[in-house]
């Protein structure tokens, strides 16, 4: 595993291509997606505005509900920055809504669920990592050492 260059968050019409999905989940559209995308509401910390953002699910534990999320542009995203300032949150998976709670996975788990997630989806992960600044060779051991680098969270479903 290499860091190529880390990209910036995108700007301009790139954030709005970002952003289409967010749409699509406010007009009801959300199953259009599947189990793959989710819809991720968060307050910001500093405005205290609620925001909302569209992010791929890398993992879902059907035993308890939980689902596991990627910061793609590292620690510094807005939304992982907000969800670790206010944990207690919402996120939309085709059409339900469910109460959630954010837990930051640490570094050796991160690596255990990208090395989970490559096998199961090696186009997606390859395009991902390569897109995220990483080359990889193929291994699980590099995608496990890709996991160790970037933030992953788990969304663990609350009583409302």
């Amino acid at each position: 595993m290499e860091i190529t260059e880390r990209p910036d968050p995108p700007t301009g019409i790139r954030r709005l291509l970002f952003r289409a999905p967010i749409h699509l989940y406010r007009l009801r559209l959300g199953w259009l997606f599947g189990g793959r995308l989710l819809l991720l509401n968060h307050t910001g910390r500093v405005s205290g505005k609620r925001r909302q953002v569209v992010i791929e699910v890398v993992e879902h534990d059907r035993s308890d509900g939980s689902y596991v999320v990627c910061s793609g542009f590292g620690p510094k995203a807005a939304w992982y920055q907000n969800l670790l300032a206010t944990p207690e949150t919402s996120i939309r998976v085709g059409t339900r809504t469910i109460p959630v709670t954010a837990h930051p996975l640490d570094t050796d788990t991160g690596g255990d669920v990208m090395a989970r997630y490559a096998p199961r989806h090696p186009r997606a992960a390859h395009r991902l990592v390569r897109f995220m600044g990483f080359s990889v060779d193929g291994t699980v051991e590099d995608y496990r050492a890709v996991g160790r680098h970037l933030p992953f969270v788990r969304l663990s479903p609350r009583t409302p």
